[in-house]
């Protein structure tokens, strides 16, 4: 409950501020919700493509949370999902299987990248203590220039060297069925597969001896290894884990939203994650909810551009403070107590003299 409260007023501040910097610049806020909100609810195809543009940071989403439940901060989900793309891509452009068996293998290629790009961050924190910030942060680069490298070397657009050549039908998550529900929106089955995610994670941390563990390592890694679990061990499937989900996000990206990887873009989702994990308060619900939240802003700043001639900028900056308010959740729990503190103050406190009776 707490946690939702926090949440809730994180998102609340967010768009209070959001509609100061639209007062400030001549727009009417009102007016700027309004159409920020149709843009990415207004009929069946909007509602779509918000819940496409959700499915990546479902993933990347459920990778941070997943590091921070077991007290590691996987900040290099940008470079996983970007190896994790690239292997499901090179799966879909080399093999022509049939389409469950292609697609699985991708899902299964993207989640390896992701878990194998993550694997030495998580060795190193193990062995040597090497804070996971600084080594995600230079493999977010490394990936970077990996993919710039490979897709022209080796997956080359016929007409352009920047992109990689398009996945056949039998490659991509596209289904006509889904498309046509949705009014021709580029929702796919990526969104059925952020679902599965939740689930597993849900069960995962809360149901399972190995959450248990991971968690344990999370709060206290030396009571952890007192009471006899492997902490080397649960670090490094910690990170591969995390790793994992975010290369799962790279192939929903790459081979669900879009029909191809382009090089020179470290996607954004990555970074978002940190996001969306932070406003879901680390836990799978959460996420799901935050991540479609965040859909709803990316879908809907265009069109409120549009209509209103308010500057896209507004949407992300109604991101950035709502990740402010989010990541200083401390400071809005203090208000919460005092706010709290001041109502039982303010009761009427109950007589403590006997009745007349007595």
């Amino acid at each position: 409950m707490r946690n939702t409260i926090v949440s809730l007023l994180a998102v609340l501040f967010g768009l209070l501020a959001g509609a100061v910097l639209m007062a400030v610049t001549g727009h009417d806020p009102i007016e700027g919700y309004k159409y920020l909100m149709q843009g990415g609810l207004k009929n069946t195809e909007r509602i779509g493509n918000t819940l496409a543009t959700a499915t990546p940071l479902i993933f990347t989403g459920l990778s941070v949370a997943f590091a921070f439940r077991t007290g590691l901060f996987n900040i290099g989900a940008a470079g996983q999902m970007l190896i994790g793309g690239l292997c499901a891509t090179a799966i879909g452009l080399t093999f022509d299987w049939p389409r469950a068996v292609l697609l699985t293998a991708m899902i299964l290629a993207g989640f390896i990248g992701g878990a194998l790009w993550a694997f030495l961050p998580g060795l190193l924190k193990a062995k040597y203590n090497v804070h996971e910030v600084v080594s995600t942060i230079m493999l977010n680069w490394i990936a970077y220039w990996t993919v710039y490298y490979a897709v022209p070397a080796y997956f080359k657009a016929e007409s352009l060297e920047t992109e990689s050549r398009l996945l056949p039908e039998s490659a991509t998550l596209r289904v006509a069925g889904l498309s046509e529900m949705f009014d021709g929106s580029f929702i796919n089955l990526g969104i059925f597969l952020g679902l599965i995610g939740v689930i597993v994670m849900a069960f995962i941390i809360d149901r399972t001896t190995l959450g248990y563990e991971l968690k344990a390592v999370g709060f206290n890694r030396h009571a952890a290894e007192y009471g006899g679990i492997a902490v080397n061990r649960s670090i490094v499937l910690s990170m591969l884990i995390s790793g994992g989900l975010s290369g799962l996000g790279g192939m929903v990206q790459y081979a669900g939203n879009a029909a191809n990887i382009q090089i020179g873009i470290l996607p954004s989702q990555g970074f978002d994650g940190i996001a969306v994990a932070l406003l879901g308060a680390n836990a799978p619900g959460g996420v799901l909810l935050a991540a479609i939240f965040f859909g709803l802003l990316y879908s809907g700043r265009g069109f409120m551009n549009a209509m209103t001639e308010v500057p896209p900028e507004i949407a992300d900056s109604i991101i950035a403070i709502i990740i402010y308010f989010a990541a200083t959740s401390i400071l809005i729990e203090r208000l919460v107590r005092r706010f709290r503190g001041r109502l039982s103050l303010n009761r009427p406190k109950a007589s403590s003299q006997p009745g007349k009776g007595d």
